[in-house]
């Protein structure tokens, strides 16, 4: 397409979106590689000067496991969830906040933008509560340690952030009633924060082109499916594995009053702009029944 094409496609979704508040959250897949991390923070920029207000939640699973192998701790997952000690929160703070946290903000400083990084302490706004004995099929109950469920989000300190024009750069390290900090999941956060901000749209940035029709043609991705399907996608097999609880927190935050979910694979080239400001798109959109 000629540049003043692409332009004024792009024209309505702008005015749309003007003002609104949208949550990116990215993992370690993304992270790990260079290029596809400086397209998305290029992306997010761009979003900011054309009048939309970007939240990024990070996670950093992998760089928490390289970190503990040096100090010589092993990582220990139980259903999908990280075993956090004493030691181990520590890491995950000096990763999250120390390393990850900001390397985002100077790169949203690199092209432009003003990037303020955050975790739940800060005014506490993403209060947590010790997650309960998690119980597995065939084990004895099993304490995560210093792992937390989201309590509360106050949206206060976002909500200026994003006035004043800064683009806020979240941990998931948040802290329960008597000051402890916890450790939280990162879609977990960045659901409930898109919740409270009311939010437009909640993005999963991920390495995967999206939903699947069949899970083995990555040719086949279902462009958009509302949330009422997810069950039924579920029982035929189409939603499966690892993908099941991407999608399901996209389904649940979009039942809980966000507009939309995406699921995009961040590996192609600026495809937050892809998704957002054309007519095709690409990944999966998840809408309201």
């Amino acid at each position: 397409m000629k540049r003043e094409q692409i332009l004024i496609e792009a024209l309505p979704y702008i005015r749309e979106f003007y003002d609104s508040i949208m949550v990116f959250k990215i993992g370690g897949s993304i992270m790990s590689d260079r290029t596809v991390l400086e397209d998305f923070i290029q992306d997010v920029v761009l979003l900011r000067y054309i009048g939309i207000h970007p939240i990024i939640v990070h996670g950093g699973g992998p760089e928490i496991s390289q970190a503990m192998e040096k100090f010589g701790k092993k990582a220990e997952f139980v259903g999908g969830l990280r075993v956090t000690d004493r030691e181990t929160l520590a890491i995950a703070r000096m990763v999250l906040l120390g390393n990850i946290n900001a390397e985002l903000v100077n790169l949203i400083g690199k092209y432009g933008g003003k990037g303020i990084g955050l975790s739940g302490q800060d005014g506490m706004f993403l209060m947590a509560k010790k997650k309960p004995l998690l119980k597995v099929q065939g084990m004895e109950p099993v304490d995560l340690g210093f792992v937390g469920d989201v309590a509360r989000v106050d949206p206060e300190i976002l909500m200026i952030m994003a006035g004043k024009g800064y683009i806020p750069v979240i941990s998931p390290i948040a802290a329960d009633n008597q000051g402890n900090n916890l450790n939280v999941n990162a879609d977990t956060v960045a659901g409930a924060v898109a919740v409270a901000m009311r939010a437009k749209k909640l993005f999963s940035i991920t390495d995967v082109e999206g939903v699947r029709m069949n899970p083995d043609d990555p040719t086949s991705v279902i462009s958009e499916f509302p949330a009422s399907d997810f069950d039924r996608l579920v029982a035929e097999g189409i939603i499966k594995g690892g993908m099941i609880p991407k999608v399901e927190a996209c389904v649940r935050v979009v039942k809980d009053g966000v507009e939309k979910a995406h699921i995009i694979d961040g590996r192609k080239h600026h495809a937050i702009l892809l998704e957002l400001l054309t007519d095709e798109g690409v990944g999966t959109m998840i809408k309201r029944s």
